[in-house]
């Protein structure tokens, strides 16, 4: 049987609730870690938490509730945590999207409230957790949820693909200084995801499926991603396996940004 990848690891995610975090949450208790998993929606960071204890009722999961804008709070998780099981591994997922919408439309309160939660909230995950990570003795990690639109930028996306680029180069800042401490930082990039968060865009338009499938048609492969399908990669970045790749921005897109 192969050895699991994550095993003696204990791996904090945030917005752990749905979509991809919900699904690395998962992977990480398959590979063997100590996962705690974190949201702002109690009844959907509980329920990832009952999929993976139905699944393993020996692994070791934990729910925490998290507002990643409230760094007070996240430092208290930090702590916690890193008191009671060590701390390894980060995975800052939390984030949120916006209504299409061109620039100079877009609301102060949309600009603060993105900003808060997109690049404010990885700041705070990196800002907290880092002490931990860099007093451990093994290979440390973090990884940033960023997107594709921060490489690309996306139009009537204009806030979204601010945050997003900010925590691409972000994540490569933190690699810089943290590597002589033992830990590794990289981002992943996805495109368009079938998550929650996706939908909510595709919805404000009159046919949700119809725009789904022509934003699809814009992909070589012809289809969207999968949770899973990002989850994996990040899992990759977190392992042993991905030991020498450090300030990279993992773009996982079905090859939209070379058609």
């Amino acid at each position: 049987m192969a050895s699991m990848r994550l095993a003696d690891r204990t791996v904090l995610v945030t917005g752990a609730g749905s979509g991809i975090g919900r699904e690395t949450t998962i992977r990480c208790a398959e590979e063997g870690a100590t996962v705690i998993a974190t949201d702002v929606d109690s009844e959907g960071g509980q329920e990832t938490v009952d999929i993976v204890r139905e699944a393993d009722p020996d692994g070791v999961v934990e729910f925490e509730k998290l507002d990643v804008t409230n760094r007070a709070k996240f430092r208290e998780v930090a702590d916690e945590t890193a008191d009671q099981y060590g701390l390894d591994c980060v995975v800052n997922n939390a984030g949120i999207g916006h209504p299409p919408n061109e620039v100079e439309d877009v609301s102060d309160g949309t600009l603060q409230y993105v900003i808060d939660v997109n690049l404010k909230g990885v700041w705070n995950g990196c800002h907290t957790t880092l002490p931990h990570l860099k007093e451990g003795d093994d290979d440390a990690a973090i990884v940033n949820v960023s997107s594709l639109a921060g490489f690309l930028g996306f139009p009537k996306q204009s806030v979204y693909s601010l945050t997003k680029g900010a925590v691409l180069n972000f994540s490569r800042a933190v690699a810089a200084e943290a590597g002589p401490d033992g830990v590794r930082c990289n981002a992943v990039c996805p495109g368009f995801t079938d998550t929650p968060l996706g939908r909510q865009y595709f919805a404000e338009f009159d046919d949700e499926e119809a725009a789904m499938e022509k934003a699809a048609q814009q992909y070589p492969l012809r289809r969207l991603g999968e949770p899973n399908e990002i989850a994996e990669p990040i899992l990759f970045l977190l392992s042993e396996d991905a030991s020498w790749i450090s300030g990279h921005g993992l773009v996982v897109d079905g090859g939209f940004s070379i058609s």
